[in-house]
């Protein structure tokens, strides 16, 4: 996950701006910063590793930003630091924007998605900056620190050397950046929802049309519970890289563009074709793709009972058939589901760590919070959220 944080989610927009604001005029004296912006992060209510497979999506966007603070320099010289304590030193990164060539990656490994960003930003020339990064969003959490990081560093971008507003373009640049530059194949989600979320709304995402629908979530008796297990997580090791082949080597088999386009009686039919864990795999994919178009219907009509029965069917799915939880988030999901007043719950994000997402009762939120922090073996991060706005410009 990328690192933009200064890791306190109880921080607000204007504290964070106040926050980078402050450390930019310490740190470039006698400048002031012109321009700030800010990205959220998201949490995926269901439609875990379908993204990548063409399928269906539902994040929203998270009240937790990465605001960037600062302002055009008068050569090509570029300047970044970020307020992040647990990001690997150095904290500050200077280098010159060449004229010609690309935009090469290197150390330390959280500036990468910026620089990402600057190789696949599409009007241009771009001028040199400075800037301060700090966010709210938590570091491998599954809640898409980096995501937020490379839609914020985008949005400041077009502040300086406008693009022509299109902004599936901008989502497409911003995984681009993560593609080549973190060395992380995520699908488009992250992504999407960071530039388009809106406030009071769900966002249902067709991977392959990259269309997306809005979906009421406005019900003031409803909440939406993230417990963060505090178990990091790191997508560059080999496991997302090889769920991802699995899942293209089933569709191959199934002569499919991709397991988007396959049924469960095609996977059935071709079982005997197929390694038991890639059969697995892409029985996933394929259940989680047709439970996703299911639950943003449920969530409509607000059936939040049949929603939160598909979270745990999806949960479930992700630790049997997709091997992608963990003792700790099986242990949330299951603490949480004791408690009355609870819809469903299940773990979001990668997986092997970070977060799981809550459906419950808005009167429930204190008990099941409680009882949760008696069951679970270690030493959980609770956050009541909202679905949020996307990507902004912000007054200094």
């Amino acid at each position: 996950m990328a690192s933009s944080n200064s890791g306190d989610p109880q921080l607000g927009v204007d504290d964070l701006v106040r926050q980078a604001r402050q450390a930019f005029q310490h740190a470039f004296v006698g400048e002031e910063p012109q321009v700030a912006v800010c990205a959220p992060g998201r949490v995926n209510l269901i439609g875990e590793h379908t993204d990548y497979n063409q399928g269906f999506v539902l994040p929203m966007a998270l009240p937790l930003v990465t605001v960037i603070v600062g302002s055009k320099s008068s050569d090509q010289n570029v300047s970044v630091i970020t307020l992040t304590e647990s990001v690997e030193e150095p904290r500050r990164v200077d280098f010159e924007l060449p004229q010609e060539e690309a935009v090469s990656p290197g150390q330390p490994g959280w500036a990468n998605y910026i620089k990402g960003v600057l190789h696949h930003y599409r009007a241009g020339p771009l001028p040199g900056f400075r800037a301060v990064v700090t966010s709210s969003v938590p570091l491998g959490g599954g809640l898409s620190s980096s995501a937020s990081l490379e839609v914020a560093t985008y949005t400041f971008l077009q502040q300086l050397c406008p693009d022509d507003g299109d902004k599936v373009a901008k989502i497409i640049a911003c995984q681009q950046a993560e593609h080549t530059h973190a060395g992380v194949p995520c699908g488009i989600m992250d992504q999407f929802v960071s530039v388009l979320g809106k406030k009071g709304y769900a966002l249902l995402i067709d991977c392959r049309s990259l269309e997306s629908a809005l979906v009421p979530l406005k019900d003031p008796n409803l909440v939406i519970l993230i417990a963060n297990s505090n178990v990091r997580h790191s997508l560059t090791g080999s496991e997302y890289p090889t769920r991802r082949k699995q899942c293209e080597e089933a569709a191959s088999v199934l002569g499919k563009n991709s397991l988007r386009e396959a049924t469960l009686q095609d996977l059935e039919s071709a079982k005997d074709q197929l390694e038991g864990v890639t059969f697995r795999r892409a029985r996933h994919v394929i259940q989680e793709t047709e439970r996703t178009a299911q639950a943003a219907e449920a969530l409509k009509c607000g059936d939040y009972r049949e929603f939160g029965k598909l979270m745990i069917a999806s949960h479930n799915s992700l630790r049997d058939d997709y091997e992608v939880s963990c003792k700790e988030l099986d242990e949330l999901v299951s603490a949480a589901l004791e408690v009355e007043g609870v819809y469903g719950s299940r773990m979001t994000g990668g997986g092997f760590g970070g977060c799981t997402v809550t459906l419950l009762e808005a009167d429930a939120v204190n008990k099941t919070i409680q009882h949760i922090k008696e069951r679970y073996s270690g030493t959980p991060t609770f956050y009541i959220t909202t679905p949020s706005e996307g990507a902004q410009v912000l007054n200094l």
